[in-house]
């Protein structure tokens, strides 16, 4: 209990002072941050898939039984690290909301290189579609999101038709789209990240979800914060522009001030009032 309450201290002080995750990996921070009342986990590692990164987490509201609307949440990572655990928070920030909440691990380079990630996405957003009912989800209407590589995977799986296809997915179970400091554009390579996972691509313009923007794709809402030094903002500006251009719904909310990481703690719910990224998407859901 000391110790408990020693870490939620240190916690405390570190979000006062700007610092939590400089000093606290993601880990710790979803361990000891306060999570959201009217939320809970469902069940947890159930498998979406053969591979044994095929797994997800289920979170759900406390009340009622549904059917909810669902979220299928993709975590970051440059596509070679990271896994579901530590997005507790996040999934039970939408919970709370009234959303049936999917959070998956996925295959992760270079043991899967492209575009095995992608595939991942859409074997996640089929899953959805077919199996959310059974855990009181409204499978007839899907919203997807992701953070920083997490939002290249559901952007790549929606925008470029023959990942769903393959699958036979109902894709206009698909309401909408939501992105958070998503690389969309990033077009030549120009960091280690990017030469690393898709280096030996031949076709690199088919790796960009900006060349499958389209007039029949479902709404996007992009955002992405001014201080993001990890994946320029330019990204999400190029998207937004490309998707209205063709006809499609795209709304774009820059962040003034905010960091790469930034953008997606703000869904724990100390940190709220700094960025309006829970209060954002769930307006976006709700509108579609």
């Amino acid at each position: 209990m000391l110790f408990k309450i020693v870490m939620y201290a240190i916690a405390a002080l570190l979000i006062v002072g700007g610092l939590l995750y400089t000093y606290l990996p993601l880990e710790t921070f979803n361990l000891f941050i306060p999570k959201d009342a009217g939320s809970r986990l469902l069940i947890g590692d159930v498998a979406y898939g053969p591979d044994p990164r095929h797994r997800l987490d289920i979170y759900a509201p406390t009340e009622g039984k549904g059917p909810w609307p669902v979220v299928v949440f993709v975590h970051g990572g440059s596509w070679s690290s990271g896994n579901k655990n530590p997005y507790e928070f996040v999934g039970r920030a939408l919970a709370a909301q009234g959303y049936l909440v999917l959070v998956p691990n996925y295959r992760l380079h270079p043991e899967h290189p492209y575009p095995a990630f992608v595939e991942d996405a859409a074997l996640t957003i089929d899953w959805a579609t077919r199996h959310a009912s059974e855990y009181g989800g409204d499978q007839s209407h899907v919203f997807v999101s992701g953070h920083s590589a997490g939002a290249y995977n559901v952007a790549m799986a929606v925008l470029d038709k023959h990942y769903l296809a393959a699958l036979g997915t109902d894709a206009f179970a698909i309401k909408g789209v939501a992105l958070l400091a998503g690389p969309l554009d990033f077009l030549p390579l120009d960091s280690k990240i990017s030469i690393d996972v898709f280096g030996r691509v031949a076709d690199l313009p088919s790796t960009q979800p900006v060349n499958f923007v389209r007039a029949d794709a479902p709404p996007f809402l992009i955002l992405h914060g001014t201080e993001d030094q990890t994946c320029y903002p330019r990204n999400s500006v190029s998207l937004d522009a490309k998707l209205r251009a063709a006809g499609a719904s795209s709304t774009l909310k820059l962040y003034d001030g905010v960091s790469h990481v930034g953008i997606m703690i703000a869904l724990a719910k100390p940190l709220r009032s700094r960025t309006p990224t829970l209060a954002d998407m769930v307006v976006f859901f709700t509108s579609h």
